[in-house]
């Protein structure tokens, strides 16, 4: 097996851009992922799954590619409905990739040419020279017979090519690299990236927020509760900071969540928040929250990862301080757990409150990553603890022997105790709410283990 390996802690900028387009279910994301080696757009049978372009760094055959899945063009639609609507802003938003791409990988059905083909393939015209054609469903040499039929259009090379079975991938692979310029590529040290996830209920302004960071209008946006489907990544820079955006598809109640693309796209919304730092938590200011938010909340903060509640739309408010206390403390009524977390009120749509959400971003991301001393953690906890002593319990006596800081981003201390069974919650709260005010750690949460130990920090220190 020939596995692709690449420079992790280097940049890569200027990268030629390849396009994946075709009508809907000829396996543009089966191709997508294949060439990224790993499952990156949502797959199913059910047209029209891809809504959003989802953009990607690849290196096939050991070169560096932006490499873009687009929603498939779609004429069949039922005219009057909201499907019909978000079908035209998917061929729109097709259509506009065309404009920029360095290579066009057009993906047909070897089953059957339809009308949709034929259409989309005279818009190509224009960008003829750039479009390399991809017959895919051809495993095992299967429908080969039928598929030259698309040499009717003048292609000047017709690649046949299973993208599900890794079919003469390798062949499309070289025709690819031999096709662009890498002159363009710039190498540069990487730096660290501030990972934002943006979740919320449908229709909270995710999507808006996302293209406004982002400047570009990756994400779809509309009324359309469940425009986003996928996971839309992009980048922005802010004061010489790199910043990474991940636009998730909205969380709805599990009543709601019927059709099995959406239960997928939930699901990778939910996996997102592995990989980021910050979770800008989108609420409508008109609606506030309500108990289905909980979920994703919670498991963000089981995770250790940073929040901020955005109370979005906020323009449409009364601007009165009185009335964002107000909405601050609903939300901390609800929250009770997570008085450190911030809350800021922007509007995505007119563009305020976007810096100081920005700024505290990078304020968090800086006490995610801070390490105490175990010198200084321990006579800290030492002066807690004397100033407030755990309750005593007849079957033992909780006593602190001695801690350390074990992980940065996700903040997690490790405390030797005797009797730790013995410690209430509320005392561990007492600790945790102490390392916030007193070592920095005011606006994210933190996690404390506890475990047995029969020695003291002076006596592990000798």
């Amino acid at each position: 097996m020939n596995i692709q390996t690449f420079d992790t802690e280097k940049t890569y900028h200027n990268l030629p851009a390849i396009v994946i387009v075709g009508r809907p279910n000829v396996g543009k994301s089966t191709l997508f992922n294949r060439l990224l080696h790993k499952r990156r757009a949502i797959t199913d049978p059910t047209p029209g799954v891809t809504r959003d372009p989802i953009e990607e760094t690849a290196f096939i055959n050991e070169k560096p590619v932006s490499i873009m899945d687009t929603g498939g063009f779609k004429l069949d639609r039922d005219e009057g409905t909201m499907e019909a609507v978000m079908d035209e802003f998917v061929v729109q938003k097709t259509l506009e990739s065309l404009k920029h791409a360095d290579l066009i990988l057009l993906l047909l059905d070897a089953t059957l040419i339809t009308g949709e083909d034929e259409e989309f393939i005279d818009l190509l015209r224009p960008y003829w020279s750039k479009v390399i054609a991809a017959v895919n469903k051809t495993e095992g040499g299967r429908f080969e017979e039928e598929a030259w039929n698309y040499q009717k259009f003048g292609f000047q090379k017709l690649l046949f090519i299973s993208a599900e079975h890794g079919d003469r991938i390798p062949e499309l692979k070289e025709e690819m690299i031999s096709r662009l310029d890498f002159s363009r590529v710039e190498e540069g040290e990487k730096q660290e990236t501030i990972k934002i996830g943006i979740m919320g209920k449908p229709n909270t302004g995710k999507s808006t927020l996302s293209n406004l960071l982002t400047n570009s209008n990756a994400s779809i946006v509309s009324d359309y509760a469940g425009t986003t489907r996928d996971v839309v990544e992009g980048q922005f820079t802010y004061k010489n900071r790199t910043f990474q955006v991940i636009d998730t598809a909205g969380i709805r109640k599990k009543a709601k969540v019927n059709a099995a693309v959406e239960y997928y796209s939930v699901n990778r919304a939910i996996k997102a928040l592995d990989r980021i730092d910050i979770l800008f938590y989108m609420i409508d200011a008109d609606e506030g929250l309500t108990e289905q938010d909980k979920k994703i909340i919670g498991l963000a903060h089981d995770r250790g990862r940073a929040i901020i509640f955005c109370l979005n739309k906020w323009d449409t408010q009364d601007q009165t301080r009185r009335n964002a206390r107000k909405a601050e403390d609903n939300i901390k009524i609800m929250f009770g757990h997570m008085q450190y977390a911030p809350i800021v009120e922007i509007s995505a749509l007119q563009n305020t409150g976007i810096k100081n959400l920005l700024n505290i971003s990078m304020e968090l991301y800086k006490q995610l990553n801070l390490k105490i001393g175990t010198g200084t953690l321990n006579t800290a906890i030492k002066d807690w603890v004397t100033a407030y002593a755990p309750p005593a319990r007849k079957s033992g006596h909780f006593r602190v022997k001695y801690a350390l800081q074990v992980s940065t981003n996700p903040v997690k201390f490790l405390i030797f105790a005797s009797s730790p069974d013995q410690v209430p919650q509320t005392y561990i709260a007492f600790l945790k709410n102490k390392m916030r005010s007193d070592l920095g750690f005011d606006k994210i949460p933190v996690a404390i283990e506890l475990k047995s130990s029969r020695k003291k920090w002076e006596d592990r220190t000798r």
